[in-house]
């Protein structure tokens, strides 16, 4: 989805992606000569200051970093909650978006729903985008494009699928949730996100998506993207149950930027958006 204004600058050869959310946002410039990450920065909202309008902490971040206020090519905004769903190309409706949401999330009249194409895979990921930061955006930085943070991410695990016939889980690890998608040879067979609030909670949502895709923990190859550490309950918790886990391979995307394999697993979305 695009927003645009009339503003028409020469060609620089950058472009910026910033990643929002309700505690935060990251961005990173690209150059797009050589298809490298220039800069990168996370932000951090204070939770101390819960009366703080979203845009306010948004106008303290731009504040704070200039550069975001710099020319660019191109601009992507990524929209990063868990208020999104798949939809089969075969069985989307434009007209009906707000359908598709119900089942996995509580919606309302006022609610506005988009969705993005992803026509490689011939299905949409339909969601709600914070309009609130849509609009500040427009006005500090004019056009850009949106997209929903698991439409980049699917995106990719599928495209890193190809050729694979063996089914495949990849959990993408944050703070107070995680998506797990199942592939096979560029098919999504499933996609959902789970809160958790302990190791037990995520290990019954991992294997009951095992059973649910017929997965045997003995066999399937478990790959982690996020925040996720060696050291955390969690991952142990993962091994214990399941024979073969490990970080996703992100060597090829460290090739383009001068990040650690930590930094690259945590922004592997932002880093490809």
């Amino acid at each position: 989805m695009s927003l645009q204004n009339t503003n028409i600058t020469s060609k620089k050869y950058k472009k910026l992606s910033i990643q929002v959310s309700l505690t935060g946002l990251s961005f990173c410039c690209f150059d797009t000569l050589n298809n490298t990450i220039t800069s990168f920065a996370e932000v951090i909202f204070d939770t101390f200051h819960k009366g703080n309008k979203i845009e306010e902490l948004l106008a303290d971040a731009f504040k704070q970093h200039p550069e975001l206020k710099d020319t660019y090519d191109e601009i992507v905004v990524i929209h990063n909650n868990n208020l999104s769903t798949f939809v089969p190309a075969a069985l989307f409706d434009e007209n009906f978006l707000g359908s598709y949401l119900q089942y996995n999330t509580k919606v309302f009249e006022t609610d506005f729903f988009t969705f993005d194409q992803i026509s490689n895979y011939q299905m949409n990921a339909v969601y709600i985008p914070y309009v609130n930061i849509n609009n500040f955006l427009i006005d500090e930085v004019g056009s850009f494009d949106y997209k929903h943070v698991n439409s980049i991410l699917v995106e990719k695990i599928l495209e890193a699928s190809k050729n694979n016939d063996d089914k495949k889980m990849v959990i993408n690890f944050n703070e107070n949730h995680f998506e797990i998608i199942v592939v096979q040879n560029q098919k999504l067979l499933l996609f959902n996100s789970f809160e958790y609030n302990s190791p037990e909670d995520f290990i019954y949502y991992v294997l009951f998506t095992a059973e649910q895709t017929s997965l045997n923990p003995e066999t399937f190859q478990l790959d982690f993207l996020g925040t996720i550490k060696k050291n955390d309950p969690y991952y142990a918790i993962a091994y214990q149950y399941i024979r073969n886990i490990s970080f996703l391979d992100v060597s090829s995307l460290q090739q383009k930027n001068s990040f650690s394999t930590a930094e690259n697993l945590k922004h592997y979305i932002l880093f490809q958006s």
